[in-house]
This record gives C-alpha cells, sequence and structure tokens, in this order.
C-alpha cells in the first residue's frame, strides 16, 4: 500500500514510518506546519512543542534513511481558523474546550486525509496509540490502545467508518516500552533526555492561563461564591478556571477545601462548593457520534469525561434532540465543551460534547 503517515520529528512517528516501509508498503512522510503563536515568549518555543525547525529537520532525516519522500503541508491557516478560534472563543464564553478532538476530527484525520488522497495515497498512518478492527462484515471498530497508559482514543471519538477504513494505527498493539526499544534497533536517536510531547501543541506552557492572558483583553473579575451566594473571594476572570478546580483559587481560611462546581456567565461569578458536594451526575451531549451504531436506548454504558479519567457508569436518553446523560454515582468536572467518551470494554462507542444542564437555553 502507498501510506501518507503523518510525521513529527518525535519517536512515535519516526517507528511508524519505518516499521511500515519494513514491511514492504510505499511511505510518504508529511509534517504538518500548524500556526504559530506570534506571541508568544521566543526563549519557551520548543520545550514542549512541535512543529519546530528541530522536529521538521528530524522528521526529514527519518523519511531519507528510509529512502521516503518528505513534504511539509501547510495547514496554518485551516488550524488558525478550525483550531485556535474556536478555542478562544469558547473560553471567552466560559467554557473548557478540547482542542486535541476538534484538531483530529478537522485537521489530522480531515485535512491531512485529504492531502493523502490528492497524493494518491491508500492510506494515511499516525503515531496514536489505539487500535483499529475490521470484522467480517466490513465494519470498523475503533479500540483502546494495548497499552492502556498511552491510550489515546478518548481524542478520536469523532472518527467515522469513511475515515477509519483509511487509518492505520501501527503502535496500538505495542507497549511504549517495546515501541521505545524497537526505536533503538532501528537506530532512531532518543534523548537522553526524552519527555513526551504534550497533548496541546500550541502553547509551551503547561496550562492555558499565560496562552489565554495573551489573546483575550480585557477580561472582567468577579465573584467567588458559595452556591448560597456568599462571597468568598475574587477571580481573575471566568476563562482562567476549570470546572473541578481546587488549587489556584485565591480563597483561604477554610476548613474544607472548595471546587470550582460551575461558572455563571451572565452574571460573571464563579461557584464553588466543598469537596464533595462539588460532584453532579447530569450533563446533555451534542454532537453526538456513533462509530459504528446509535446503542440500544435502554443500554447500559460507561463514560469518561477526561482524558485519563475512568470510565463511569451511566444511562442515556439516547433519542432526544440533546441526549440526557445521567451517572450512576456523582462525579467531578462536568465542564461544557469539553467531551464524553462512551465505552464498552476497550472499545469506543462514540463521544459528543458537554452542555452542563444550566447552559442549555
Amino acid at each position: 500500500m502507498k501510506i501518507l503517515v503523518a510525521m513529527s520529528g518525535g519517536i512515535d512517528s519516526s517507528t511508524v514510518a519505518h516499521l511500515l516501509k519494513n514491511n514492504g508498503h510505499e511511505v510518504i512522510g508529511a509534517m504538518m506546519q500548524l500556526w504559530e503563536d506570534p506571541l508568544e515568549d521566543c526563549t519557551n518555543i520548543g520545550k514542549t512543542k512541535c512543529c519546530t525547525p528541530e522536529h521538521f529537520e528530524k522528521a526529514k532525516i527519518v523519511c531519507k534513511s528510509i529512502g521516503a519522500p518528505f513534504h511539509i503541508l501547510d495547514m496554518e491557516e485551516e488550524f488558525l481558523e478550525e483550531v485556535i478560534k474556536p478555542f478562544l472563543e469558547s473560553y471567552k464564553k466560559g467554557k473548557t474546550p478540547n482542542p486535541c478532538i476538534t484538531c483530529n476530527k478537522l485537521i489530522k484525520f480531515g485535512a491531512f486525509l485529504k492531502q493523502a488522497k490528492a497524493l494518491g495515497c491508500d492510506a494515511i498512518a499516525t503515531g496514536h496509540y489505539a487500535r483499529i478492527f475490521k470484522d467480517d462484515l466490513n465494519v470498523y471498530h475503533l479500540l483502546k490502545a494495548k497499552d492502556e497508559s498511552k491510550d489515546q482514543s478518548y481524542f478520536l471519538y469523532n472518527l467515522t467508518q469513511e475515515i477509519l477504513k483509511y487509518v492505520i494505527f501501527p503502535l496500538g498493539d505495542l507497549q511504549k516500552k517495546e515501541v521505545l526499544n524497537i526505536a533503538k534497533e532501528l537506530n532512531i536517536p532518543i534523548p537522553e533526555t526524552y519527555k513526551e510531547s504534550q497533548d496541546i501543541c500550541f502553547y509551551s506552557e503547561n496550562e492555558p492561563t499565560e496562552f489565554l492572558k495573551r489573546y483575550l483583553k480585557n477580561v472582567p473579575e468577579g465573584n467567588i461564591c458559595t452556591e448560597d451566594g456568599e462571597i468568598v473571594g475574587k477571580h481573575m476572570g471566568l476563562p482562567y478556571y476549570t470546572i473541578g478546580q481546587r488549587k489556584r483559587l485565591g480563597v483561604g481560611g477554610l476548613k474544607i477545601p472548595l471546587h470550582v462546581k460551575r461558572k455563571d456567565a451572565n452574571t460573571n461569578t464563579l461557584y464553588t462548593a466543598p469537596t464533595g458536594a462539588d460532584f453532579e451526575s447530569e450533563l446533555y451531549v451534542d454532537q453526538l457520534n456513533w462509530i459504528v451504531g446509535v446503542p440500544d436506548n435502554k443500554s447500559k454504558l460507561f463514560a469518561s469525561i477526561n482524558s485519563k479519567g475512568n470510565t463511569k457508569e451511566c444511562n442515556m436518553e439516547i433519542f432526544s434532540s440533546l441526549p440526557k446523560v445521567t451517572f450512576k454515582s456523582p462525579i467531578r468536572g462536568i465542564a461544557d465543551d469539553q467531551s464524553i467518551v462512551f465505552y464498552k470494554d476497550k472499545e469506543v462507542l462514540g463521544g459528543g460534547i458537554i452542555v452542563r444542564p444550566e447552559s442549555i437555553i
């Protein structure tokens, strides 16, 4: 097969390119030139980010070593319009978007796949840790990676049957340790201070706060309140806080720690609750994508609202305009514009965008 490999200059994608070449495939390497923050302190750039000149050079060298053509795909404009601007707009409204999920849907498995077809490729391959299984009826299923500590299936719930038939995840059946050993055998350079790249690639800070401060201007401060209306502090601006957050609230002198429970953009109020009282059970789901088919309305489902969280049992009113999910036991961190992903054992059934009950107009 002729396969376009999404290169990053890192160990995973480099290993993917080598493995496919060694298996007899015609490999073409391509790296996406994404948007670079022109306002970021240049001394920070490159610490954990991708798309630096160093990464492009590494990807080019890997492709040259296996005799594969290498392309740089300019996707800066698409990334700015489809990922960055919606990300900022969502935060401006006090929500908490997940840009990696948007990027996978529209860029990595959208625009990149279009480029692959334009180059006459039969498939695309990435270094994602996830698995794809095709059953006897030629239906594709998305599964968690063998190495669940590296599993990235949560970020891939938007993949459809039409997309999955063109996708290969060569690392899905491997443990990370195995990938590193294969990389060593293939003489792929592994830095002594090897560190995984961060999920979000367009800022180098660990948190989005500084990035948001660069682009969201005149963000008003407001009150931090308990659910009964007692003012316990002042917040720096709703975009800088996340549902479930406990640290850096600036609220002291209390015997019981407070967590962010919800944000009210209309009154510019950050509502908090003591540990445990911030747990909630209900949410609604927008932009649902079911990978194989819609589950039975009475199906017992298991879902996760973040990539690192364990799945929790829930029920779902599937056949409604805005399906309602109720968790069997309350959970922390239900945030507007984050994603909920549904699983059955190791299989990803689908997912969608979280809408909090008070956000429904």
